[in-house]
């Protein structure tokens, strides 16, 4: 690597994250997950139910009527989640308040179709259209809502929020550590300090790059290698990686640097404070649909709170907001052994 691109890769550092340009398309009806689909129908039988107790005589007389109105108002949300589900592409190329507009349309729509299906059924004498496209609409405009804040919530919306995920993906300790790293191999293994800097800079450059579909176990699992060949020129032999890779869970999808605070922790918690250093294993494994990534490692007696902290708060969160209730994440600390644990689905075409 050229003095040249390691300088370029190091300016990256000093320019601000670019925040979502105002205005910018954004994918508000992302209702494909399981997440999504239980909330939206949760939602809408909640509203029925709470509605139906106002002309309700009796709790017998309130659950006949919840019952007839949710065969027709489940198979309509069903109906507003499929088309909102199979139109979102073409809805995303529009502006979002134009997006909103036709998922109260489509609500409207949905209204009318839940009265046209208790009629045809003959449970309704004087089936009120008006009233069920209106109902529909302010459920729809409700559930669009919650859309919109859940798609809000996948970027950040300026640069400051920008700045706040990035420290806590990778901790500024870290960067003066391997700096003095490389200055201590400048005179003595200038080829290696070369490579410490272009690994520095390329671990960098991915954090303050926008990935806002995220990155691949794969990539993850390849910045993890780069940040432990680091970190190993720190610790020597107290820090032992062991590498159980499974090729068929690389495709699945994670939040970018995902894996970046998990081996942090990793160090911090068990090589740093081990005079006999820590052994550190990562592995993948593809279950079914599912991928599965383990970080674990040994941690010295008494430091039970291993791991615990902002940084896998962060981890969390980041995790739903990719993959909602599809993807989990647990940690656990078991006789001296501290596990953090990932799952995720592999992307449709590669589960298929």
């Amino acid at each position: 690597m050229q003095d040249s691109q390691i300088l370029s890769g190091f300016a990256e550092l000093t320019q601000p994250p670019r925040p979502p340009a105002p205005g910018a398309p954004l994918l508000v009806f992302d209702a494909c997950e399981v997440g999504v689909i239980l909330r939206a129908v949760l939602y809408v039988e909640g509203v029925i139910a709470a509605g139906l107790m106002y002309p309700a005589t009796s709790p017998t007389d309130w659950l006949a009527r919840v019952a007839l109105l949710t065969g027709g108002a489940l198979p309509a949300t069903l109906l507003w989640l499929v088309t909102a589900c199979g139109l979102k592409r073409w809805l995303a190329r529009l502006r979002w308040p134009w997006q909103m507009a036709a998922g109260v349309a489509l609500g409207a729509l949905a209204g009318l179709y839940a009265c046209g299906t208790l009629a045809l059924l003959g449970l309704l004498e004087a089936p009120p259209w008006l009233a069920s496209a209106s109902t529909g609409a302010l459920l729809a405009a409700g559930l669009v809502a919650g859309l919109l804040w859940r798609a809000r919530g996948r970027v950040p919306a300026a640069t400051t929020a920008r700045l706040a995920e990035l420290q806590a993906r990778i901790r500024p300790h870290f960067l003066f550590n391997t700096l003095n790293t490389a200055i201590a191999l400048v005179r003595e293994e200038p080829a290696q300090a070369e490579l410490v800097l272009e690994d520095l800079a390329d671990l960098f450059r991915h954090a303050l790059a926008e990935h806002d579909d995220g990155s691949t176990v794969a990539q993850e699992i390849e910045l993890a290698r780069r940040y432990l060949e680091i970190e190993q020129l720190r610790f020597g032999e107290r820090l032992r990686v062991e590498w159980a890779l499974d090729p068929g869970a690389n495709a699945a999808r994670l939040p970018s640097l995902i894996l970046q605070p998990l081996v942090e922790n990793a160090i911090k918690h068990g090589v740093e404070p081990s005079p006999g250093g820590a052994q550190l294993r990562i592995s993948t494994q593809l279950r079914g649909r599912m991928a599965l990534i383990k970080v674990t490692n040994t941690v010295p007696a008494g430091q039970g709170e291993a791991g615990l902290g902002i940084a896998l708060a962060n981890v969390r969160d980041r995790l739903r907001l990719l993959h909602d209730l599809q993807g989990s994440f647990r940690t656990a600390l078991v006789d001296d052994i501290y596990q953090a644990r990932i799952e995720v689905p592999l992307p449709a075409k590669e589960a298929g």
